[in-house]
């Protein structure tokens, strides 16, 4: 480029800038001394994230709720909304995303990003997530871009929160209540995901990438599918893939073990026992042990017997085996052989804790009662 023409070019544009009503504004804090915050929890498998300002109280005790938050819906003077509901924070919009499909209050919504609005009620409030996600505040609100409202009831508090937060609460593996907090008051709402479901796609998708390739990981989705006693087709198809996918199938206890365990859900007993008769030599101490127990809980005394009689042959001085031992002679009713165990693994106990296990387990043997 000719240099002339690179000088001329090179002062126009500093003319340009000098002249534009328009400039970058630097980094400051948020008007009003409000701080920003975000928080994210997962609710089973879904991320559900808000962003959101925090007003703070500051001496305004009293004058939160009804006055500096409106009851109801309010024309604020500007923008296009002349009924719009509170931001529920402060400066920009409140967001609120989710993941993956959600209900909230029992009504579905879909994934995504929302604005979160409340129109405040001493008695009844209403919570709005509107598709609108990037207006500032509630100054343009339009209902038609409402996703879902619904109407919850604000409860009191008797601590005082200086600065608006929000809070997750009474937590579930497929819920949790999400509370807005404020003052003396707190605004929640119940959100629920359709854990299991989910947890069965995320299997499936993950099952065809590289966690798929070791028997593990086919052993973990079936052992969910029994213990949740849901999509045991395929749990059992996962169970089989664990033991025999070429490359990657390993015949171990844990396979095995798993197979009957999705079997037995089937109601599909002897050829649960069958493939636990074969999985029973493989296993460790520990897994044997607590294979026992579980024939234990089903009512299952005999087999139970035998699992621990299997245990304590192959390592008959371990204290795991002789406590084995103590519990299968108590499950089937002979107190004196279980007393004789027990005491045997009370001189074997490895810490305090199961010496007073034991130490509790003695006297209901010597007045004729199960340790179980």
């Amino acid at each position: 480029m000719n240099k002339g023409l690179l000088t001329a070019t090179v002062v126009a544009v500093l003319c340009l800038g000098a002249n534009s009503r328009s400039f970058a504004q630097l980094t400051t804090l948020p008007d009003g001394g409000n701080k920003k915050a975000s928080v994210s929890e997962r609710i089973g498998l879904t991320d559900v994230t808000i962003d959101y300002d925090r007003p703070a109280v500051k001496g305004r005790e009293g004058q939160i709720w009804g006055k500096l938050v409106p009851a109801g819906y309010t024309d604020q003077g500007f923008g296009t909304s002349k009924a719009a509901p509170w931001r529920a924070g402060a400066n920009e919009n409140t967001t609120i995303e989710f993941s993956t499909d959600v209900t909230v209050e029992g009504k579905p919504l879909p994934a995504g990003k929302y604005a979160f609005f409340v129109a405040y009620g001493p008695d009844d409030c209403t919570l709005i997530f509107s598709r609108n996600s990037t207006s500032w505040g509630s100054f343009f609100y339009d209902p038609k871009e409402d996703a879902l409202r619904v109407d919850v009831k604000p409860v009191p508090m008797d601590k005082e929160v200086e600065r608006l937060k929000y809070e997750f609460t009474d937590q579930k593996e497929n819920a949790a209540t999400i509370a807005l907090e404020w003052e003396k008051l707190s605004i929640p709402f119940k959100v629920e995901v359709d854990y299991v479901n989910q947890q069965l796609e995320s299997f499936r998708h993950e099952l065809r990438n590289s966690k798929g390739f070791t028997w593990n990981s086919y052993q973990q989705a079936a052992e969910f599918c029994a213990t949740r006693n849901v999509d045991l087709q395929e749990g059992l198809t996962w169970a089989d893939n664990a033991i025999n996918l070429p490359f990657i199938g390993e015949k171990n206890f844990q396979t095995l073990s798993t197979k009957a365990q999705v079997l037995a859900a089937l109601n599909r007993k002897d050829e649960a026992d069958a493939v636990m008769k074969e999985a029973l030599p493989m296993g460790k101490v520990n897994e044997v042990h607590a294979y026992a127990r579980q024939l234990l809980a089903a009512k299952r005394s005999k087999d139970a017997f035998d699992a621990f009689k299997l245990n304590y042959d192959k390592h008959p001085n371990e204290f795991t085996t002789n406590m084995g031992m103590a519990r299968g002679y108590s499950a089937m009713g002979d107190y004196k052989k279980a007393m004789e165990y027990l005491k045997k693994a009370q001189t074997m106990a490895p810490d305090k804790a199961n010496k007073n296990n034991i130490a509790q387990m003695i006297p209901k043997l010597e007045k004729g009662q199960d340790i179980n």
